[in-house]
């Protein structure tokens, strides 16, 4: 990153790849203390924290559409649809190296324009909603994704997992 790198992608690019690299390592911590224990994988990727949420499973898929749909849009960039058929740990590390590299391919200079881009979600719909881009960014889009990588975060620690504070950041 540069001065010349715009602000936008500043606060977002860098941000994902940090916490999809955490999350990504979350995972592999959660596969290995299953296949030590003799859990079956699918008891964590089933799990939940209340009845009414989403399983982890789901929550990865979820914090993986926020990191590339939100970095798309802000690029002007086609947002690329992924069907949600993870079924295991391996599955949603690919899913989440595959958003990585998704990201990691817009260029920056896309964003220049960012903060002041229209981003509209559900166009058409009763639940349409119209943002600028920065207020799209940091009152939607950013919340949106940590809530899903912090559950996720939440929901392997609740099931026993020995994850702390650095294991949820990441590298940075």
């Amino acid at each position: 990153m540069t001065a010349s790198t715009p602000v936008l992608h500043q606060a977002s690019v860098p941000v994902f790849k940090q916490m999809l690299g955490g999350l990504a390592d979350v995972l592999s911590k959660a596969e290995a203390h299953a296949a030590a224990r003799n859990i079956d994988p699918q008891v964590f990727l089933q799990s939940r924290l209340f009845p009414d949420m989403f399983a982890l499973l789901r929550q990865v898929q979820i914090a993986c559409d926020f990191a590339k749909g939100v970095s798309a849009r802000l690029a002007g960039a086609e947002v690329p649809s992924v069907a949600d058929e993870e079924k295991s740990f391996a599955e949603l590390q690919a899913r989440i190296q595959a958003t990585l590299a998704f990201i990691d391919g817009l260029p920056a200079e896309a964003f220049a324009e960012a903060a002041s881009r229209e981003v509209v979600l559900r166009p058409g719909t009763p639940k349409e909603r119209r943002f600028a881009g920065q207020a799209y960014l940091l009152s939607y889009g950013l919340p949106q994704f940590f809530f899903h990588v912090t559950t996720a975060y939440a929901i392997l620690r609740h099931n026993g997992v020995e994850l702390g504070k650095k294991d949820y950041m990441g590298a940075f």
